[in-house]
This record gives C-alpha cells, sequence and structure tokens, in this order.
C-alpha cells in the first residue's frame, strides 16, 4: 500500500492520503514548493513534533495531499527525485 489515507466520515472534510514521509524539513518546504508550482494542494502534518523530540529531528513529518491528486503528486515528487520515505 503506498502512504496511508485517512477517510473521515464527514462531508466537509476531504480524503488525503499520505505522499511523503521524512525527518528533514527542508524536502517537506522543497515537495510543498513543486506541489503548488503544479497547482496541487499539500498539507504538511506533524510539524510541531520538534517540541516533543527536543529539535533532533527524530520525529518524521508527513506531507498530505488529496486523494484525487494523489498520482499527478507522486509523479512530480519522481521526476524530481525526491524520496517518498514510504514502505513499498
Amino acid at each position: 500500500m503506498e502512504g496511508s489515507t485517512i477517510n473521515v466520515d464527514c462531508p466537509y472534510i476531504s480524503v488525503m492520503k499520505e505522499l511523503l514521509r521524512t525527518t528533514d524539513p527542508t524536502i517537506i518546504a522543497f515537495a510543498s514548493a513543486l506541489l503548488q508550482g503544479e497547482d496541487i494542494d499539500c498539507f504538511p502534518l506533524d510539524v510541531n513534533m520538534s517540541v516533543l523530540e527536543g529539535g533532533i529531528g527524530i520525529f518524521p513529518r508527513r506531507l498530505m495531499v488529496h486523494d484525487d491528486d494523489y498520482t499527478a503528486a507522486t509523479r512530480v515528487l519522481r521526476d524530481n527525485d525526491i524520496p517518498t520515505g514510504l514502505p513499498k
């Protein structure tokens, strides 16, 4: 299974899929910029985990995209040689 899916039984919340998981905040920023350049909305999760970890970068951050944009977003990452960090 590629990425995890968050399913919520609420008509106001979209189905999101995990696109990227990394401990490197620069990869999250770079991937977000690339996706925004392609008009693909993304949402970073776990960005405030540094408070719990003391800033040493052991907890991965995740980047989520809408389920409908997942294939295009994966292509953007692959075309720019950005590893997803997700299990195959």
